[in-house]
């Protein structure tokens, strides 16, 4: 028996993984296509025929809303900024609470409160990790305007009865597709789904601008005003007749023409990256399915799951160590990743920590010192953002949640084999773990 490298023994694999890398040729010839232009940005913030951006911007746009079966797209420079238009774009102001995910990233929170609205933090669903429509129900009242669904690392949340329940309550629904493109729910694609939909373009999602994003929606009002918020909305409004003013306080949230002309060719990449995740994904879980402790997710036979991360379930009473020493033995078993150099083996133990547990949420302050917008005089609820409130996101993130990038292109059959033999190495030497775990501080 091979002895674990964490103890001293050889690693399974010591050669870096391949690099992530999706940039090529056809994205360097756009670049270079519209440096030659000397036109790099075609945005006015002011009433002009270029409010609405330049010709790879246009472009782009188009693609994607036909790609993503929408009515209208707008491209953003971040999906961060296309929250924030979106939460804006559906009137939350001062006073209106948002139903969130608490195990996302801390922007899909975020965009509530630079509204001066207050996030809910609902729990998850423990197999798919999105939101509980149960735990929802529980979390609904007169003060709420929208519910923020996040198809996390890649599965559509339970989005019929998300919506059943949002329409009987005249409740916003906002898709955050950051990890989510091309998955699919009962055949609409994620996105098209609720009102507004916002997906990322950052360099570590499925394809990338190096920063950017994408907002998407069927109604016209809506794409209107997160086209006004994305573009200095106050300078405009006047003379575009609009006469909704709230939140019709502006910003830039403009994408640049070389970023959309490198978003144009990924766009017609993303198909093929996306099959190569899940066939990926497919192999290494049938690898690794007779292993002890381990199971996958579920996922019923109308959801395509598109795997920005991989998650596995980690059994600590059927493996006998703790999650975190099998995750430290697993790290030491395999190597870094190109153009990820100085991270380590891309396994981890968790996500992110629950987001209301952030000092922000626990000390109930961010605009100002007075408590604004948690405990301001016109918020008339009485929001609880204690631990214990969502303890399926707890357990998940504490307890029993693995995840890794190992799956992602160019990862080839024989790499996958190696994180495969990682896997049963470390099962493999169990007792010897479990010893080492005793006499030290890994657990």
């Amino acid at each position: 028996m091979n002895k674990l490298a964490l103890l001293g023994g050889q690693p399974v694999r010591e050669q870096p993984f391949p690099a992530y890398k999706t940039i090529g040729k056809e994205e360097q010839n756009a670049v270079l296509s519209v440096l030659e232009t000397g036109i790099l940005s075609r945005y006015v913030g002011a009433e002009h025929r270029d409010f609405m951006g330049g010709k790879q911007v246009r472009e782009f746009e188009a693609k994607w809303a036909e790609a993503f079966c929408s009515k209208y797209a707008l491209a953003v420079n971040s999906a961060t900024s296309g929250l924030y238009a979106a939460v804006g774009a559906a009137g939350v102001g001062p006073g209106d609470e948002v139903i969130v995910s608490p195990y996302t990233m801390v922007a899909s929170a975020t965009a509530a409160v630079v509204y001066n609205a207050v996030p809910v933090f609902a729990d998850i669903d423990p197999n798919s990790f999105c939101l509980s429509v149960k735990s929802i129900k529980g979390k609904i009242t007169s003060r709420t305007k929208a519910i923020i669904v996040v198809h996390l690392f890649g599965c559509p949340a339970d989005m019929d009865s998300i919506m059943e329940l949002a329409k009987a309550n005249n409740i916003i629904v906002i898709e955050d597709v950051a990890q989510a493109p091309f998955s699919s729910y009962k055949g609409q694609i994620a996105g098209s789904i609720g009102d507004i939909g916002v997906f990322s373009l950052n360099y570590h999602k499925h394809i990338h601008t190096g920063e950017g994003g994408v907002v998407t929606t069927n109604d016209p009002d809506l794409a209107e005003r997160v086209s006004l918020i994305r573009n200095h909305a106050e300078a405009v409004v006047d003379k575009r007749g609009s006469t909704n003013l709230i939140n019709m306080v502006g910003f830039n949230f403009r994408m640049g023409e070389i970023e959309a002309a490198i978003g144009l060719c990924q766009l017609k990449k993303g198909p093929a990256l996306v099959d190569q995740r899940c066939f990926n994904v497919r192999y290494l879980e049938e690898k690794l399915s007779d292993l002890p402790g381990l199971t996958f997710q579920k996922t019923e036979e109308y959801i395509r799951h598109v795997y920005y991360v991989h998650p596995i379930i980690f059994d600590a009473n059927a493996l006998g160590v703790s999650r975190k020493a099998f995750v430290a033995a697993l790290r030491a078993e395999l190597p870094e990743t190109r153009l990820r150099e100085g991270e380590g083996a891309l396994i981890g133990a968790g996500y992110v920590r629950p987001i209301y547990l952030e000092p922000m949420y626990q000390k109930k302050i961010a605009f100002g010192d007075d408590g604004c917008p948690f405990t301001h005089p016109y918020y008339t609820g009485a929001v609880n953002y204690q631990k214990g409130i969502c303890p399926q996101a707890e357990k998940a993130h504490f307890q029993t949640l693995i995840t890794h990038e190992l799956m992602r292109p160019p990862m080839s059959v024989k790499e996958l084999d190696d994180v495969a033999r990682a896997f049963q190495k470390v099962v493999d030497n169990l007792s010897a773990l479990k010893s080492y775990e005793a006499k030290s501080s890994v657990a």
